[in-house]
């Protein structure tokens, strides 16, 4: 079934900018599994116009964390490291308006804390049993990447 025209039919991808684009990558991908899909520089009138720098250029990353499902959607992860133009570094307190977090299904919770803490991720706190709510037996728990920017795993309920 699809909508009209002028709706939203599909998620492509969720986005953060990073300080290192490298660093980024590797936590991503070689910490939490994510698949590189592609790298680029952009330093084009396109990207100027869509960003609204008239300097702007970019570096970015796209990584995938599983197959793209049959609307179009892929939930992407879109790393962009602005090069220009220099920008003052955000805070990224959880708690404020504005701040976002990605939430990863994990099949254990406590296994993937234990060995993402061993690697030297920084957490919030440890997985915490879920008392209440729809996810309610599952548990879960935040940490932080590179930049500070809040990360969750989520391991469900089971059905």
């Amino acid at each position: 079934m699809s909508g009209p025209a002028s709706t939203v039919t599909a998620i492509w991808h969720f986005s953060f900018t990073v300080s290192d684009l490298e660093a980024s990558v590797a936590f991503y991908r070689d910490l939490l599994g994510m698949t590189l899909v592609h790298l680029q520089d952009q330093d084009n009138d396109y990207t100027r116009a869509l960003v609204g720098y008239p300097d702007a250029r970019l570096r970015v990353a796209q990584l995938r964390s599983g197959p793209v499902s049959s609307t179009g959607s892929s939930h992407d992860l879109e790393l962009v490291q602005y090069l220009a133009p220099a920008r003052p570094r955000l805070d990224p307190e959880r708690g404020r308006a504005g701040a976002a977090h990605l939430a990863f299904v994990v099949d254990d919770a406590r296994a993937v804390h234990s060995r993402l803490a061993d690697a030297g991720v920084r957490f919030v706190s440890p997985p915490n049993a879920i008392t209440a709510g729809a996810n309610k037996g599952g548990y879960t728990c935040y940490f932080l990447d590179p930049d500070d920017i809040t990360l969750e795993l989520v391991q469900p309920p089971p059905s």
